[in-house]
């Protein structure tokens, strides 16, 4: 139920390797392409809701659930150690990223660039939700290449280096680990009983919501402090979440463990353990070798019924009595129950 078969994630498992390499790869994904910066700047980590939507939806996401639920394995311990060390290299680049900040404002047009950012996030959404609609769209970093020529004035240019977004920035890097490292330590309770698809389309809508409010700044719609993103992410999660799922061997196994109390039912809709049953009997009942006159039960003393007459009542229905040792040559033949 945790396994993902989201084609994009499969083609960066195949590129990539192993799952620590993968979990890496996902988490460094927005300092790489571009789109964190563009964050920085679009001005989404002002407030410490945006920094906490970003930290969860950008650095963590389905992507990351989908990793360490589906791909990584081990004890707790050694997952939570991957995910510590990955934190350690994207801490100080995320910071790093943010000081330098103040250099984009320099020579950009942020009311531009701003959209493109926003478009930076759709993109992601639609590539999360839908590979089919992934396919016909750009990657990020090829949005975030046509904001900066869109939005380009080197009026403004100068190298800048300033502490102002590095506090937010290093704040949001740390709550995406943070989200991975939760998400490592509660695995043995999260995994098959989380539906990865239904996760990771609710990653998507929560994205869209925060990209939005960017979009939509220039007509001064949907500029709230309320953590909507968070919000829906939160719902996603819920529905996401089944408690009763589990492995086979967790909630019964097959029908026919014996473990479980449940038996099988044959074709004809009648137990196995009654055909079991029918066969016990008809094995404990004496053999006669004269088959002429029927003799007396030692144990009860009752008279023994005569050969066509035996009480002995077959699955399917025969008249036959399941007599191993019989003299009719055809009494094992004619006696075999169906489930032989």
């Amino acid at each position: 139920m945790s396994v993902s078969k989201h084609p994009i994630a499969l083609r960066l498992e195949r590129r990539v390797g192993g799952a620590t390499k993968l979990l890496a790869t996902v988490m460094a994904l927005p300092l790489i392409d571009g789109i964190f910066p563009a964050l920085v700047v679009a001005g989404v980590l002002a407030s410490p809701t945006g920094v906490i939507e970003t930290g969860i939806l950008i650095f963590g996401g389905s992507a990351t659930v989908a990793v360490i639920l589906a791909e990584m394995d081990g004890s707790r311990r050694e997952m939570a150690t991957s995910v510590l060390l990955i934190g350690a290299v994207i801490l100080p680049v995320a910071a790093l990223e943010a000081a330098l900040a103040p250099t984009l404002e320099g020579f950009l047009n942020l009311a531009i660039f701003e959209r493109f950012a926003g478009l930076v996030i759709l993109a992601i959404a639609a590539k999360t939700a839908s590979s089919e609609i992934g396919e016909y769209l750009p990657s990020p970093a090829v949005i975030i290449g046509l904001g900066l020529v869109a939005s380009f004035d080197p009026s403004g240019f100068s190298v800048e280096v300033s502490m102002e977004y590095v506090v937010p920035g290093t704040a949001a890097a740390a709550v995406g680990v943070a989200f991975a490292l939760a998400v490592a330590l509660l695995s043995p309770q999260l995994k098959n009983r989380v539906d990865i698809d239904r996760f990771r389309f609710g990653s998507a809508v929560a994205l869209g919501v925060l990209a939005l409010p960017i979009l939509l700044r220039p007509f001064g719609l949907m500029q709230t402090e309320a953590p909507i993103a968070l919000a829906v992410l939160g719902v996603t999660a819920l529905f996401a979440y089944d408690p009763d799922s589990g492995p086979v061997d967790e909630v019964g196994g097959h029908d026919d463990d014996p473990s479980t109390g449940a038996l099988p039912v044959d074709g004809d809709g009648d137990r196995e353990s009654d055909d079991a049953d029918e066969r016990v009997r008809s094995a404990d009942a004496p053999a006669s070798d004269s088959p002429v006159e029927p003799a007396d039960d030692a144990r009860s003393g009752a008279p023994m019924p005569a050969i066509g007459e035996d009480v002995t009542v077959m699955a399917n229905g025969g008249g036959v009595a399941d007599d191993e040792e019989s003299t009719d040559p055809f009494g094992d033949e004619d006696s075999r129950a169906p489930w032989l």
